[in-house]
């Protein structure tokens, strides 16, 4: 009891230290304005993952008709194979944390890639609904893992001023493998797109042994000279990368004076702002209807009165461009303004689809309430792209000191997909009992947000994990 007493006194007086050092570091390598290609090449291979993870949630929507004629299922049973994902996915995501800094991201990211390539195989084949779930529970294992390994890792390999972009290409990917699946779903038999899903599975996996490890966890398991050596071949081999491989190893030597964190240790005091606003983005993500409106889109626009497949061209049309621009504004405008512009708008998507389907129960402007759906569904989808999609994620591999991450990664993306499967699950009794009703509790969550970005979410850009973990901790501590 007292050298633990002891060690977290030693911890709060470095953090000062550690601050002050960080902030008072000379010009670095890292805020220079070239992009050296194998950080970008790196970052590509990783992000493939996401990809994956991207066409795993979009393959339900487009996929059903086919699955159901092909394998005679009630509806029922296809809501298993639809909700199934996300229960893969929370146990995948239970793991991450562990298997992550057990076996490093690198191996962490092929792991997850061998579990959805037998989940899409399965799938593919499949001649009956039991092996359609057991392939659907291995794709959402692998992607549970990939959730949190993918941003974690780019946020690690990236210097601050790129972080906020590179970590945001994440949601980008997953925007892409959506969008092109649901075209592909579309236009393609089943079976063939699942196939086609193992591609990037294969692609990432070959080519993982090519890139190096994070320099973050190879200096917390002692592998110091590599981890020097993996920055260096990261920023390139000209740059000085002197200070920043420096502050890596003090600050990691400060944080192996405690104990590493179990799920319990999280839920002290100094790790309490970082966890509520991890936890908290996660929450309002999710319970502001996205999964909903994503797996059910064709449904929601049949509802609505309007066309199934121009509903859903027209969100892939917005997504993209938007998802885009959010990796273009992450580190120029920060996360916080992308975030409020972003909840904001999610706000507003949500009351005016509300708002459609109450002109219908009322019988009133049968003539307009389709199209105001339309207009709601994409002012949401492309306000949630711009931000909420991925700035959660981003702040989520930023927060969390190195000693913690594992538990409180897994920990903070298991909520996710909890969260995301009570969405998905109820999402169709919400609409059987109102479909106004449900838009407007998606849209009061999405007000909710403004209100909790604005007061407990820290802006993170420009600053490194090391000066953005202290400083948190710190002020819980103080706190």
């Amino acid at each position: 009891m007292e050298r633990n007493n002891t060690t977290s006194e030693t911890w709060q007086s470095s953090i000062p230290l550690l601050v002050h050092k960080a902030n008072n570091k000379g010009p670095s390598s890292s805020s220079s304005s070239s992009i050296p290609t194998v950080l970008m090449l790196t970052t590509l291979v990783a992000v493939l993952g996401s990809y994956v993870f991207g066409s795993a949630v979009g393959y339900s929507s487009p996929s059903q008709s086919g699955i159901m004629h092909d394998l005679n299922l009630a509806l029922a049973q296809y809501s298993i194979f639809g909700s199934i994902l996300t229960i893969g996915a929370m146990i995948g995501a239970i793991l991450s944390g562990t298997v992550a800094d057990y076996v490093g991201r690198r191996l962490a990211m092929g792991f997850a890639e061998v579990f959805c390539i037998f989940g899409w195989v399965a799938i593919s084949f499949a001649k009956d609904a039991w092996w359609l779930y057991v392939g659907r529970l291995f794709v959402g294992f692998g992607i549970g893992l990939l959730s949190y390994v993918v941003p974690v890792y780019v946020a690690e390999i990236t210097p601050k001023n790129l972080r906020g972009g590179f970590t945001t290409v994440h949601q980008l990917m997953i925007c892409i493998g959506m969008s092109l699946t649901y075209l592909m779903g579309a236009n393609l038999n089943w079976r063939v797109v699942s196939l086609i899903g193992t591609i990037p599975c294969l692609v990432q996996l070959l080519s993982r042994p090519f890139i190096p490890d994070s320099p973050r966890w190879l200096s917390k398991v002692d592998r110091v000279k590599e981890s020097d050596s993996a920055l260096q071949h990261l920023r390139g081999k000209n740059a000085d990368v002197y200070q920043e491989a420096t502050e890596i190893r003090e600050y990691i030597e400060t944080l192996q004076q405690q104990t590493e964190a179990s799920l319990v240790g999280l839920f002290q005091l100094q790790y309490l702002k970082s966890l509520t606003v991890g936890v908290g983005l996660m929450i309002l993500q999710q319970f502001g209807g996205i999964n909903g409106i994503i797996f059910y889109a064709n449904s929601i626009f049949i509802s609505a009165g309007f066309s199934e497949s121009i509903g859903t061209v027209a969100m892939v049309v917005v997504k993209i461009p938007m998802t885009t621009l959010g990796v273009f504004l992450m580190d120029k405008s920060g996360r916080r303004p992308l975030l409020l512009v972003s909840a904001v708008g999610t706000c507003l998507g949500c009351f005016l689809a509300a708002l459609s389907f109450f002109l219908q129960d009322l019988h009133k402007w049968k003539e307009l309430s389709p199209v105001l759906a339309l207009v709601g569904v994409l002012i949401y989808v492309g306000s949630y792209s711009i931000g909420m999609g991925a700035i959660p994620w981003v702040i989520m591999s930023e927060i969390f000191p190195i000693n913690v991450k594992g538990s409180a990664g897994s920990f903070v993306t298991f909520v996710n997909w909890l969260c995301s499967w009570i969405v998905s699950y109820a999402f169709n009794f919400l609409m059987s009992w109102s479909s106004a009703g449900t838009f407007f509790i998606f849209s009061g969550v999405c007000g909710l947000t403004v209100v909790f970005v604005a007061r407990l979410v820290p802006e993170t850009k420009g600053r490194t994990l090391e000066q953005i973990q202290a400083s948190l901790n710190s002020y819980s501590t103080k706190k």
